[in-house]
């Protein structure tokens, strides 16, 4: 395992202007931003105060925050705080009722779905797997929502990353990668995926198993995927994450991701690789079950990214949970959202 500091002790991470018209104009690109951009955060509070009468937001080309309206009052209100509108014909709950049909109807393991703030749809993706009745399923779903809900096909077969990235190795056998330290007053623990803590408790720092690095590692799997370990040398937990050049980039604090966003994954199976978050609250129907809440992003990731972190700049965003497709041709990762990990925890970065 590649530790930071020159002792590389510490287990680092590895492993988503003008008037607008009512109708006219739904599902047309977004207007010019207005001078002063709301933050990613401001738009997200936004979108939610405004109900139904929105279905999400997200960053365009340039980096300005876009919220979704389905009338021009609530328009000229996003106008108002700063963010740029596009008027779109369903709002947050009609999309949600899609998602809810999905969920009662469509649970198939190589399946998974979100919802675009862009085309103003609920996106399903299919893996290889998902052939013949099981296809019939998703896309009988489809047919009664009447363009609420897109298919795409996925390459590849959607699935956990079990095996480790920059390595810890769980007793008795089975590797993942640690995601971020973390802290609680004076104790201090690791965060990685929920599907690998249920491999163990124990993890060392070693394949040989002769330095453990934590100990009680508990976590939610399936439903959630997150998990955390105690440390067992609190003088290793060290925040920063590998960027596999020599270098290691510090982890200050936390952030939710916004769709649009620039992130990066890093990991010793593939390196470090960047991208984009595509969709939130992203479900992914594994073979193992379903976890929902995933943030989607085009980072590639392969079998040993397991567990390790997503970060953008300094803030810690998700943890490696699964995708498909490998760092060669291209794929989709994953991504348990880091902030909900640390408030279920009652955490924060170390």
């Amino acid at each position: 395992m590649r530790l930071s500091g020159s002792s590389r002790r510490t287990a680092t991470a590895l492993t988503v202007a003008g008037a607008l018209i009512v109708g006219s104009l739904a599902g047309a690109p977004a207007h010019a931003a207005p001078e002063t951009s709301a933050t990613p955060e401001k738009a997200t509070a936004l979108a939610a105060a405004l109900g139904d009468r929105s279905a999400g937001t997200y960053a365009d080309a340039a980096g300005a925050m876009v919220v979704t309206v389905t009338d021009d009052a609530a328009a000229q209100k996003v106008r108002a705080a700063g963010a740029t509108p596009k008027l779109v014909t369903r709002g947050a709950d009609d999309l949600a009722r899609a998602t809810s049909a999905l969920d009662k109807s469509a649970r198939i393991p190589g399946t998974a779905w979100w919802t675009d703030p862009a085309t103003n749809q609920v996106v399903v993706s299919v893996d290889s797997t998902v052939t013949g009745a099981k296809l019939d399923r998703v896309k009988a779903v489809a047919k009664q929502l009447d363009g609420t809900i897109r298919i795409e096909r996925e390459a590849g077969t959607l699935g956990t990353r079990t095996a480790g990235g920059e390595a810890i190795y769980a007793q008795g056998g089975g590797r993942c990668s640690l995601g971020f330290n973390v802290r609680s007053g004076s104790t201090y623990y690791f965060l990685t995926a929920g599907h690998c803590t249920a491999i163990a408790a124990n993890w060392y720092a070693d394949s040989g198993q002769s330095s453990q690095l934590g100990t009680g590692g508990t976590g939610s799997f399936p439903g959630n995927d997150y998990g955390i370990v105690q440390h067992t040398n609190a003088g290793a937990a060290e925040s920063s994450v590998s960027l596999y050049n020599g270098s290691t980039q510090a982890i200050t604090g936390a952030a939710d991701a916004f769709v649009g966003q620039s992130v990066q994954r890093s990991g010793s199976t593939t390196g470090l690789h960047g991208g984009t978050v595509e969709a939130l609250d992203a479900t992914v129907n594994y073979a193992e079950g379903s976890v929902s809440g995933l943030i989607r992003t085009n980072v590639c990731a392969e079998p040993g990214d397991s567990g390790g972190s997503l970060f953008s700049g300094s803030s810690a965003i998700g943890l490696t949970s699964g995708g498909n497709g490998d760092c060669s041709s291209g794929g989709t990762t994953y991504f348990q959202p880091v902030t909900e990990a640390l408030s279920v925890y009652g955490v924060s970065i170390a």
